[in-house]
């Protein structure tokens, strides 16, 4: 019996993405993505200097922070305040979008100066992470492209596409791009970066109810490959490169 997705997508159909670039006026480098119901705005913010341990190396640098708004899901959530340390779970996923995007970049040689990208969720239904890193490509290309244009780098960096995406099992049913709805429900769930060239950044993934086989591993990293591939086509269509 095959799955049948509440949206009515194909187990191997990406939700409806779009990607505004410039979404604000002041940042370097901003963009709002919107995969289904999730929405994101990220922005890219450049400044002219690097941490104690990389001065004087002629290296950049990329960082990454992530939040949710209070109502950005069904609940609000309290915001991190008189002291409170960041929670683990936004650290984790801070940390492999700051990965994911160094990756997408050869930051060698071309200057010092420091990225940061900050992804606010403003409406959370899955996949905020992966978005985060896909959008997130976006914004660090363009604040790094305004970076070079005034003078803050002295060339633009080499670069490889990278952006991530969601699959997971239902019911013995492979599924690309997971909402909430399935996110919560899944046997297995996974998370794929990968750069233009699909090649593997990093892998994300449990079993969260029952053993999979390596049968399904490679299910599942074919559909993973498949959005991607559609994802780093539309980054190429909107950022006009080839």
């Amino acid at each position: 019996m095959t799955y049948e997705r509440s949206d009515g997508r194909k187990y191997d159909e990406l939700r409806k993405t779009k990607i505004t670039r410039n979404y604000l006026m002041h940042p370097e480098g901003s963009v709002l993505i919107e995969q289904g119901n999730t929405k994101i705005i990220i922005t890219a913010s450049v400044e002219p200097n690097v941490a104690r341990w990389m001065r004087d190396t002629n290296n950049s640098w990329i960082t990454s922070e992530y939040s949710m708004l209070p109502r950005a899901t069904d609940r609000r959530k309290r915001r991190p305040r008189n002291g409170r340390h960041t929670p683990g779970r936004s650290v984790e996923i801070q940390r492999l979008i700051g990965r994911s995007l160094r990756a997408g970049f050869n930051l060698k040689n071309i200057g010092e100066i420091s990225i940061y990208v900050d992804c606010d969720i403003i409406q959370a239904d899955g996949g905020t992470r992966c978005a985060s890193i896909t959008g997130g490509f976006v914004a660090a290309y363009d604040a790094l492209k305004w970076a070079y244009e005034n003078r803050y780098i002295n060339r633009f960096p080499e670069f490889k596409q990278i952006a991530a995406i969601s699959v997971g099992i239902i019911d013995e049913q492979a599924l690309l791009d997971l909402p909430y709805e399935e996110d919560s429900k899944v046997d297995v769930d996974m998370n794929f970066v990968m750069n233009e060239d699909l090649n593997i950044v990093e892998i994300q993934g449990t079993s969260e109810g029952r053993v999979f086989s390596r049968d399904k591993l490679s299910e599942l990293l074919d559909l993973a490959e498949k959005g991607i591939k559609e994802l780093i086509d539309y980054q190429k269509e909107i950022l006009n490169i080839s």
